[in-house]
């Protein structure tokens, strides 16, 4: 399948595309006066990579082939739920990657549970 524009193009496009995100990306770097984000938009972004981790995570427990599908024989619910007690218990992220792995895996191989 050919493309409808020339290879002089792309690359016009693929340079403008990589110039427009090198400046907007570093906007705040080549200005010379100090930048200081506002106090509520710190707090905020003190839970954004939370935030990212369970728009991730979550739909991957919830959803099987996209699809609402829960089923009491789902590995996946027992070890997200003892993962986040051990979480709550302990704040350690290596232990709760360990226990709901673990859960998983047990479910999993011992007790025969599909995925």
């Amino acid at each position: 399948m050919s493309s409808p524009l020339s290879t002089g193009d792309m690359l016009l496009g693929m340079a403008g595309l990589a110039g427009i995100s090198m400046l907007t990306r570093s906007f705040f770097f080549i200005s010379r006066a100090d930048w200081r984000l506002p106090a509520w938009v710190e707090r905020g972004l003190k839970y954004a990579p939370l935030a990212a981790l369970a728009a991730v995570v979550a739909p991957d427990i919830l959803l099987v082939q996209g699809q609402w599908q829960p089923h009491w024989q789902d590995p996946r619910w027992p070890a997200a739920v003892l993962a986040m007690a051990w979480a709550a218990w302990r704040r350690d992220m290596l232990g709760t990657i360990v226990v709901g792995m673990g859960v998983l895996t047990f479910c999993r191989v011992v007790l025969g549970w599909p995925l």
